[in-house]
C-alpha cells in the first residue's frame, strides 16, 4: 500500500508539472525563455545545435583552469564527501556534483554533467572493487545480485537516452521541478524506511541481549559468536576467496555486451544527421536490445518464482523479497526507465531511483548498495566514454576529480561498513541514502535560483 501511494505521488506530481507547461508558454506557443536547457549531456549535442542554431560553441563558458585555489579545495572536499556517502547509499551523488561544479568551480552545466559522470564512474568503480572483496552479510551468495543487475541495467541505459531527448524538449524550470519532486519523494520514503529498520533493529538487539543474559552461564560464548549475525559482515574468508565467490562471469559478460552495444549505437547515432532516417533507426535499435535482455531476465525470474510456489518453496528467487508477477516486473521496468531518464536529465547515474527501489522490494541495505553501484558503474562509464570522444570536459579536471572519487568511494565503503559492524545497524546505510538525495534536492533548488538570477 505504501509503495502504491508513493507511485501515485510521483505520477500526480509529474502530471501537474508537465501540464503546467501549457500555462507558461508565449502567445505563439513557445516557451517564454529564449535559451536552451543548460543541463544537456553530450548525447544530444547535435540535437542542441539543430534545435537552437543560434547557439554556438563561442557562447559557451570557457573551462576554468586547474590550479590551487579555494574553489578547488571546496570542490575536492564536497566531491570527496559526496562520493563517499553517495556510493554507500547507492545513489552516486550526481545531484550534488553538478551544482557544485557550476556554482563553485564555474563550469557550464553541460561540462559539469560530463565531469559529474566521471566522478560517479570513479566512485562506483572503487566501490565495486571493495564490495567484491567482502562476503554477503547473511548467506553464502554474491553480495552483488546479478539477476537484479541484469533486470535493471538495460532499462536504465534506455532511460538515459530518453532523458537526454526530453532535456531538449522540456524547459529547464520543468526539469528542475520534476527532479525536486522525485528527490523529495524518494528521500522522504527512504527516511521512513530507515526509521522503521532502526526500530526493528532496536527490538532485535534488546531481545538478543535478554536471551544472552538469561543463558550466559551455559551458552554465553555461543550466543556471543552468533550475535546479530544478519547485520555483521562475515570475516572468515580471505578477500581472494570472497572475490572469487562474488564474481559471476556469465552475468558480467552479458552486462558488458549490453554496454558495448549501447555505446556503439550512441557513437553511430551522434555521427549521423539529426532526425534523418538513420538517426531514428539507430535510436530505435536501442529499444529491442534493452527489451530482449530485460525480457529474458524477467521470464527467468517469473518462471523460477512459479516453480517455487508450486513446490512450496518459500525461499526468495533472488535478493528481492517480492512476488515476481507480471505487474511487479512491469513496475521494475518502469522504475528502471524512470531512473535512467533522471540520469539523462540531470547528469547522474540513475541511482536516485535504483537505490530506493531495491530497498523497497526487500533487498537488504548492503546488497542494495553494492548492486546499485555495480549498475551505475556501467551506466556512468558509458556516458564518460562518449563525453571523452566528443571532448565535452577538460581531461586534467576529469582525471583529478575521478581520482578524488576513487579514493572516496573506497574509503567511504570501508568506514561505513565498519560502522555498521560496530553499531550493528544496517539502517545507517538507508539514512545516508536519504540524506544524500535530500541534499541533492536542496542543491538543485539553489542551482536553479542561481541560474535564474544570472539571466
Amino acid at each position: 500500500m505504501a509503495t502504491r501511494g508513493f507511485v501515485l505521488y510521483l505520477l500526480s506530481g509529474f502530471s501537474v508539472a508537465v501540464l503546467s507547461v501549457f500555462f507558461f508558454t508565449g502567445p505563439n506557443g513557445y516557451h517564454t525563455y529564449t535559451y536552451p536547457p543548460p543541463n544537456l549531456s553530450s548525447l544530444n549535442n547535435t540535437v542542441l545545435q539543430y534545435s537552437f542554431p543560434s547557439v554556438s560553441s563561442s557562447t559557451e563558458k570557457p573551462w576554468p583552469e586547474l590550479k590551487f585555489s579555494w574553489r578547488i579545495v571546496s570542490a575536492t572536499l564536497i566531491g570527496f564527501l559526496g562520493s563517499a556517502f553517495g556510493t554507500v547509499g547507492g545513489v552516486g551523488g550526481g545531484g550534488i556534483f553538478v551544482p557544485m561544479l557550476t556554482l563553485i568551480v564555474g563550469f557550464d552545466t553541460k561540462s559539469a554533467a560530463a565531469l559529474s559522470k566521471c566522478m560517479i564512474m570513479g566512485a562506483s568503480t572503487s566501490s565495486v572493487w571493495y564490495n567484491l572483496r567482502v562476503s554477503h552479510p547473511i548467506k553464502e551468495a554474491p553480495i552483488i545480485d546479478y539477476d537484479l543487475a541484469l533486470l535493471f541495467q538495460p532499462m536504465l541505459m534506455l532511460g538515459i537516452t530518453v532523458g537526454v531527448g526530453l532535456s531538449v524538449v522540456f524547459p529547464y524550470w520543468l526539469i528542475t521541478v520534476l527532479i525536486i519532486i522525485l528527490f523529495m519523494g524518494t528521500s522522504t520514503r527512504s527516511f521512513f524506511k530507515a526509521v522503521q529498520m532502526w526500530k526493528e533493529e532496536t527490538i532485535f538487539k534488546k531481545a538478543l541481549e535478554e536471551q544472552r543474559q538469561s543463558m550466559v552461564n551455559s551458552h554465553g560464548e555461543l550466543l556471543l559468536d552468533a550475535e546479530y549475525d544478519p547485520l555483521v559482515p562475515r570475516e572468515e574468508k580471505s578477500w581472494i576467496q570472497n572475490l572469487c565467490s562474488n564474481l559471476r562471469w556469465k552475468g558480467i559478460v552479458v552486462l558488458v555486451t549490453v554496454w558495448v552495444i549501447f555505446l556503439l549505437l550512441q557513437i553511430l547515432k551522434n555521427d549521423t544527421a539529426v532526425c534523418s532516417a538513420w538517426y531514428w533507426v539507430l535510436f530505435l535499435l536501442q529499444f529491442p536490445v534493452a527489451i530482449v535482455v530485460f525480457g529474458y531476465e524477467a521470464v527467468k525470474l517469473h518462471n523460477e518464482y512459479e516453480k517455487r510456489i508450486i513446490s512450496g518453496n518459500t525461499e526468495a528467487v533472488c535478493e528481492a523479497n517480492i512476488e515476481w508477477s507480471v505487474l511487479n516486473l512491469a513496475f521494475c521496468a518502469l522504475c528502471g526507465i524512470l531512473g535512467g531518464t533522471v540520469g539523462g536529465l540531470l547528469g547522474s547515474g540513475g541511482g536516485f531511483i535504483l537505490g530506493p527501489l531495491l530497498l523497497e522490494i526487500g533487498v537488504i541495505p548492503q546488497v542494495a548498495s553494492a548492486t546499485a553501484t555495480f549498475v551505475m558503474m556501467f551506466s556512468s562509464s558509458l556516458s564518460v566514454v562518449e563525453f571523452y570522444l566528443l571532448k565535452r570536459f577538460p581531461i586534467p579536471y576529469g582525471l583529478y576529480l575521478m581520482g578524488v572519487s576513487v579514493m572516496a568511494g573506497f574509503w567511504g565503503q570501508f568506514f561505513i561498513r565498519k560502522l555498521v559492524a560496530v553499531l550493528k545497524r544496517a539502517s545507517i546505510i538507508v539514512f545516508i541514502l536519504s540524506g544524500v538525495i535530500f541534499a541533492s534536492a536542496l542543491t538543485m533548488v539553489e542551482s536553479s535560483a542561481s541560474n535564474r538570477a544570472s539571466l
